[in-house]
């Protein structure tokens, strides 16, 4: 489930997105070249049976939600763990940092 009504965990499940999500989980995890796949909480986790975890990469740790985020999140430094897993089947990491401020013309060039 993408999406969430806040306060309401799950306030979305089934709606269609379970579909759509597996679909594009299990067509990604297809490619003839490796995707790196973050699986963040349990429902997450739940999709890796989805993923060929021969060909490709799994980073998974607790949700990074107040609720959930002391038990295993802080610290699993998923950010730097990704960037460690693209450079290693060859992709470019990702620069994770947030721009200091965002103006409106940021927003409409964007």
């Amino acid at each position: 489930v993408l999406t969430v009504r806040d306060g309401r965990a799950f306030s979305h499940a089934g709606k269609g997105w379970e579909r759509l999500t597996d679909t594009a989980i299990k067509r990604l995890s297809e490619r003839d070249t490796p995707v790196v796949f973050i699986l963040w909480g349990r429902a997450a986790r739940d999709k890796i049976k989805l993923i060929d975890t021969q060909t490709n990469i799994v980073l998974q740790s607790a949700h990074p939600s107040p609720l959930s985020a002391y038990r295993g999140f802080f610290g699993s430094k998923p950010f730097s763990k990704t960037n460690e897993a693209l450079v290693a089947i060859g992709e470019t990491p990702i620069n994770w940092q947030l721009p200091t401020s965002v103006s409106m013309t940021d927003l409409n060039n964007g």
